[in-house]
Parts: structure tokens; C-alpha cells; sequence
């Protein structure tokens, strides 16, 4: 062969290759096989750094035993923040009456200490609402007793008895006497609580005969005093108002002077409550000429306030009960009221986890079924999975607004359905991207909803292999650019519900199994045994933990490893007139679990 005959083949030879380069390659990438889990892998509560928030009653017999499977909950739903001093609608272990009651003695009972130690152990940040009144305080009565004798959980607002706890503190005695239970309440939690707020709805029914600013202002400006000079790291919370009324808040503020010393403002959205009302309307029509938003405003712009204050929504639900709703809209909603808050800057708590099903509410309220002695109870409503797959997505996220959300197809979706469409992009603390977006439609019960689809252009993502989630069901499904884009994808579904799209190495986390629960003692001489509940995450071992009181530094400390099958463990070490408390939890290579709740025993 000669040697043009060589350069010939040569050349082809470069063609063949450069084309198998620019065509076949690239085809042979795309047919790779894409490892993506199918489903949303959870987030417990010890692998988020900020996130969402939860409220919660404490434990109580008989109707909120922690020996059932309900406060491990949240910790392996993700919940980052929890708020917790009312039990439903009434007071709690942390409250006024519950703390003194015995005049000038202040005291917290075990399972409070046992429940804050389970909070904090297990990731969460805690912040407290110190409330309500306390009758040998502040009843209006003639004869005020020498003891508080708290009242159960049935008792609620409005309440205008002689005795009732929503009588507040007004004189300068009784405000002088709440500020000595701050005081208290404040030193006493020091090292475990960081956030403080006063009162819960302060301006309707919880504070007797019914909201007033000027009180409430002539109480917060003592309150913020006691809790920054007791522990100067302190944060106080102006909390949590129940209605987005700037006149309120005005007035309180006015009143206080003292601005300058609030760290968080709270307030509550339940658009429409009583009735189904999407979230997105808390800042169009559902509180009249009053909104979250403006709402903000006021307090942005109020002199002293930081301008970058934070704002918790620390309470928001939207209830299957309610007139023309069900779970399947609660299951929509709730996530959209997290993430539409979360666009904003502003840190979403859900009402609640676990109702007292002995209270006013039933258990209309919980994403967990609460006591009704039925075969729902302890079981979780289909919320309960939609803010476990929202925690795990946008939990360590903000909004970047540099994110571009657009398409050709939104116009006329808007026609079509009436409902505008609403897309945010948030990024994650390692610089990921999520795009989260959904038409803020009126659902229907019933889970009705047309399909519809739109082809969407996604900007300054960094989104290389794209990926689908419904954030209801947690389904993930792999997705191609259009052919010859990077930002752009063809028939995406558009709900009533979050969509996301993220790269397919988004989900970066490790899967740590749940937490054991139903922890139980029973003590038989010098032994104790334990029995308990192990779930789901495939764990390896289980884990007990023992802590005796009066030992050196009453620490915890590892009493036995056992194989997950195992459900029980006899534990005959300690001595006649000991106590002790247990707590177990799970293990995988990944990691450990939650821990159980706390049993305390006392061998006599």
C-alpha cells in the first residue's frame, strides 16, 4: 500500500473514532444504568443541621404514654425544631402551674426532665412557650390558694373560671411572680433550651377575657429582661400570635419599648380556619386585608428590630376534618405551606405530632393518630410520609433566587386551571440544587386531579442528571434533558402538589434505621426487664443504655449490645435502693438510630 493510500486509511480511521467519540459514546453514556433510590430515603433528626419544626404535648398517662409508638416519630421523620409548654389547649409539664406549685418552690417533675433530655439527645433544638397564668396568682378572686393544682388536659380556652390559667399576669405582683418562674425555668434548662417565648395566642382566648396588646407589651418587656440577664446566649421569641393582626402587634410593641430585645418573631397561619382553604392564601384573602406578609413587614421596619430577624410560623396545619377536606388534601397542603414559607425565610412548625385525645381538638390534629381505642391509633396519617419526604429534600436548603424556574406552557396552565403556579429554587449547604413547584390550586378530597404536564427551562441549577420527585409519595424517577438542551425537560407532570427536580447524586445521606419504641420496665426483685419494639431501617444491633442516679455524673452509659431480634433484657446489677433509667437504640454500618423513650426505675 502506498503511502497516500496509508494517509488515506489513516484519516478514515480519525473520522471513524471521532465520530464513535461524538456519537456512539455519548449514546452508550445515556443507556448506563442510573443508580437513583425509587423512593425518598428519610432524614432522622441527627443528620439535619437546620430544618423544619413540629409542635408536641409532653408524655402523659393514660392518653399520651410514651410506651406507645408515637414521640419516635419525629425524630425519624427529620423534625429538626420541636415547640413544646402546651398540652393541646391547655398547659403542659413546662407551664406556670406545673413548675410552682407550692408557693415560692419551683420544681420540674421527672418525665419533664426525661422528655427534654430525649429531645435534645436525639438532634432537636427546643424552644419553650412560658405560659399561662397560675391561680395563686393571678385569679380574680378574693381567695387565692396556697397550691396549684393543675388541670387535666380537658381543660381549655376560652375559660373564664375563678381559677382558670388564662388569667395573666397584669400588676406589677403578679408580672413580678411570673418573671421568678422565667427566671427558674431559664437557669434550670440552660445547657439544653436556648429559645424562650411568651405565651401561646396571646391575642385571643388564652389570655383572659380575651387578647389586649398593652398588657401583653407590659409583660414582654420584663420577660425579655429576666431571660437575657438570666442567660445572656438566650434567644426570646414574641410569640406566637394567633391571627396576622398588625394592629396587635403595633400596639404591643408600642406599649413594651422594647423592641430591640426581641430576637424571633412568631405568629400562626390557619388560612381559613375550619374550612378547606389552600396555604397559599395566608397572603391573599384568608385573613381579609391582613397577611403573613405584611405582617413581616410591619415588624421588619418596626424601629430597633433587626431588619433580618427571623420569623417562625410556629404553628400551621390544614386539617382532614375540616369542611371539605380530607387526609389527601392535608397530605398536599401541609408541604406546601412549608415550602411556600420556606421561599420566604421563615422556619414552619406543623400542629402537632400526637393529639391528647382527652382535649377539645379529639384527634383532629395529629399526623399521628392519637388514643381513641381504635386500630388507628399510633398510626400515621398520610401527611405524616409527605413532611418525612419534605424534611429529608428541603431540610439545610434556602431559596436562591438565581435558580430560574420558566416554561412556555405556564400561561396557558394558568388559564386553563385558574390557579397560578408557583416554582422556587433552593440550594443546599453543599451548593446542590432542588427545584420545587406546584400549581396553588383549591384541592378537592379525594385526591382528584387532572393530569397535566408542561415542558419547564430550569436555570443556573447545575443539574446534570435530573431526577423527579413527588413529594407526596416520595416516587423518584429518572428524566432526560430535552435533546440538544442541558436546562430543559419535556413533559413534566404539574399537580396540586410539590414536584421536585434535583441531580440524581442529591441524595447523599446515609439511611439510618428508626428508632426502638415502646420501651417498658418491670422490676421483680433485684432484676428489671425490659421489653420494646424495633422497626424499620434493617438494623444490625441494639444498643441499651443505662444511667443510675447518685452514680459519678448520673451519666449514660452502654449496658449491653444485642442482636435487632431481640426484643428483651434482663438487667440484674443494680442494688436494692437504686435508680436507674433506660433507654435503647438501633445500629446499621450506617450509623445509630434515635433513642427510645426513657423508663426510671427504683429497686426498693
Amino acid at each position: 500500500m502506498g503511502d497516500a493510500s496509508r494517509r488515506t486509511c489513516g484519516s478514515l480511521f480519525v473520522i471513524f473514532f471521532t465520530l464513535l467519540a461524538f456519537v456512539v459514546l455519548p449514546l452508550a453514556m445515556a443507556q448506563q444504568p442510573r443508580h437513583v433510590p425509587d423512593h425518598v430515603p428519610p432524614k432522622r433528626s441527627s443528620q439535619i443541621q437546620d430544618g423544619f419544626g413540629i409542635n408536641s404535648d409532653l408524655p402523659r398517662d393514660p392518653h399520651l404514654p410514651w410506651d406507645r409508638w408515637w414521640w419516635t416519630r419525629m425524630f425519624d421523620a427529620g423534625f429538626k425544631w420541636i415547640r413544646i409548654g402546651q398540652y393541646e389547649n391547655s398547659s403542659d409539664y413546662t407551664s406556670w402551674d406545673w413548675i410552682e406549685q407550692k408557693r415560692g418552690v419551683y420544681a420540674a417533675s421527672p418525665l419533664l426532665e426525661d422528655a427534654v433530655d430525649s429531645l435534645v439527645d436525639n438532634g432537636m433544638d427546643v424552644q419553650v412557650q412560658l405560659l399561662y397564668g397560675n391561680m395563686m396568682y393571678t385569679s380574680p378572686s378574693g381567695k387565692l390558694p396556697d397550691v396549684s393544682t393543675p388541670e387535666p388536659g380537658s381543660f381549655h380556652n376560652d375559660d373564664r373560671s375563678l381559677y382558670s390559667v388564662f388569667w395573666a399576669p397584669t400588676s406589677p405582683e403578679q408580672i413580678a411572680a411570673f418573671n421568678k418562674y422565667v427566671a427558674w425555668m431559664v437557669d434550670h434548662f440552660r445547657d439544653r433550651i436556648h429559645y424562650w417565648a411568651l405565651w401561646n395566642e396571646q391575642d385571643i382566648g388564652y389570655w383572659n377575657p380575651w387578647g389586649n396588646p398593652e398588657q401583653y407589651g407590659r409583660l414582654l418587656a420584663p420577660f425579655i429582661e429576666t431571660v437575657h440577664k438570666t442567660d445572656p446566649k438566650a434567644k426570646v421569641i414574641y410569640g406566637g400570635q394567633a391571627d396576622p393582626s398588625r394592629e396587635f402587634t403595633q400596639k404591643a410593641l408600642d406599649t413594651c419599648k422594647c423592641a430591640s430585645g426581641i430576637d424571633v418573631y412568631a405568629y400562626h397561619t390557619y388560612p381559613g380556619y375550619g374550612q378547606n382553604l389552600n396555604p397559599e392564601s395566608m397572603d391573599y384573602g384568608a385573613y381579609l386585608t391582613e397577611s403573613p406578609r405584611q405582617l413581616r413587614d410591619l415588624v421588619t421596619h418596626y424601629p430597633g428590630i433587626s431588619p433580618s430577624i427571623p420569623f417562625f410560623d410556629d404553628e400551621f396545619n390544614s386539617i382532614p376534618s375540616w369542611i371539605g377536606s380530607d387526609e389527601s388534601v392535608q397530605a398536599k397542603y401541609v408541604p406546601r405551606g412549608f415550602v411556600y414559607n420556606l421561599a420566604a425565610g421563615v422556619k414552619t412548625f406543623v400542629w402537632l405530632l400526637t393529639a391528647g385525645s382527652d382535649g377539645n381538638e379529639y384527634d383532629d390534629f395529629g399526623i399521628v393518630h392519637g388514643l381513641t381505642n381504635h386500630a388507628s391509633d399510633w398510626t400515621p396519617r398520610p401527611v405524616f410520609y409527605a413532611l418525612q419526604n419534605t424534611n429529608a429534600l428541603f431540610s439545610d436548603t434556602k431559596f436562591d433566587p438565581s435558580i430560574g424556574i420558566s416554561g412556555p406552557d405556564l400561561p396557558a396552565l394558568r388559564r386553563h386551571t385558574g390557579f397560578p403556579f408557583m416554582g422556587y429554587g433552593f440550594r443546599n449547604h453543599n451548593g446542590k440544587a432542588i427545584v420545587a413547584y406546584w400549581l396553588a390550586a383549591h384541592s378537592q378530597p379525594g385526591n382528584v386531579f387532572p393530569p397535566l404536564y408542561a415542558t419547564l427551562s430550569l436555570k443556573n441549577t447545575g443539574i446534570t442528571r435530573p431526577v423527579v420527585i413527588d413529594v407526596v409519595s416520595g416516587e423518584i424517577k429518572p428524566v432526560e434533558w430535552k435533546p440538544g438542551a442541558t436546562d430543559t425537560l419535556d413533559m413534566l407532570p404539574v399537580k396540586d402538589s410539590i414536584i421536585a427536580i434535583a441531580d440524581e447524586n442529591y441524595f447523599d445521606w446515609p439511611l439510618l434505621p428508626e428508632a426502638p419504641s415502646s420501651l417498658e420496665a418491670a422490676v421483680s426483685g433485684t432484676s428489671t426487664k425490659l421489653t420494646w419494639d424495633v422497626h424499620g431501617g434493617d438494623p444490625n444491633n441494639v444498643i441499651v443504655e443505662r444511667k443510675i442516679w447518685g452514680s459519678d455524673g448520673d451519666r449514660w452509659e452502654r449496658l449491653t449490645t444485642l442482636p435487632a431480634t431481640a426484643k428483651d433484657y434482663t438487667d440484674s446489677s443494680l442494688k436494692r435502693g437504686q435508680r436507674a433509667a433506660y433507654r435503647i437504640r438501633a445500629t446499621t454500618t450506617n450509623g445509630t438510630s434515635a433513642y427510645s423513650n426513657i423508663v426510671r426505675v427504683t429497686l426498693k
